[in-house]
């Protein structure tokens, strides 16, 4: 008889079912960390408005956007282009600890600060030109806890998680071709959450 420990699969699991991986390593800093870093990015980042084009029309959004990499990329999408600023050196200890932690390596980060729970973001997936096919996205959650929500293009079938303070989200493989994923709004958040995601632009 096997050992039933031998039939686990190796940490962390899988959170879905099919068609991708998504593995949730819950929180990867301890809240002293998490604390310190949840400070300098709503301080020192320099937070703008995101832009979107729909139906023609130049939108801005309440949520906000800043975008980060190793030099100068273009990252267009939503028909917007921007061109990241340099790491700071915080930005590259958070790189490196998803690197650990992942066993990926990413080149780039667009970070998200939510003010509130009204502020979300709509079903979508990941799959700009520029970003490395079936490549690693990272993302790491500091401030209001979440939930976060994956659904299959074919099936509709959903999964959710809860995204806590300090804690570190890898999408990789086929997951953006197969499933949308979204942040729902909710009146039960009244604090910010800031979202880096660390990606691998190819150029």
């Amino acid at each position: 008889m096997n050992n039933l420990f031998e039939e686990i699969s190796e940490y962390p699991l899988n959170i879905l079912p099919n068609d991708g991986t998504v593995h949730y390593y819950g929180t990867v800093f301890n809240k002293e960390r998490s604390d310190f870093f949840y400070d300098y990015l709503l301080n020192q980042i320099p937070w703008e408005n995101d832009e979107a084009v729909i139906f023609g029309k130049l939108i801005l959004t309440k949520r906000k956007v800043a975008w980060f990499g190793e030099k100068a990329f273009e990252y267009t999408y939503s028909k917007r282009t921007k061109y990241a600023k340099f790491w700071t050196p915080e930005l590259l200890e958070l790189k490196k600890k998803c690197e650990d932690v992942s066993g990926e390596t990413y080149n780039s980060c667009l970070l998200n600060l939510y003010h509130d729970g009204s502020e979300g973001m709509a079903y979508h997936s990941d799959g700009e030109k520029d970003l490395k096919k079936h490549g690693a996205i990272a993302s790491l959650t500091f401030g209001a806890e979440r939930k976060f929500l994956f659904k299959h293009k074919t099936t509709k079938e959903k999964v959710e998680i809860f995204l806590e303070n300090g804690s570190l989200l890898i999408m990789k493989g086929t997951t953006q071709e197969n499933w949308l994923h979204r942040l729902p709004p909710t009146t039960k958040v009244k604090t910010p959450r800031v979202n880096l995601t660390f990606r691998t632009i190819e150029e």
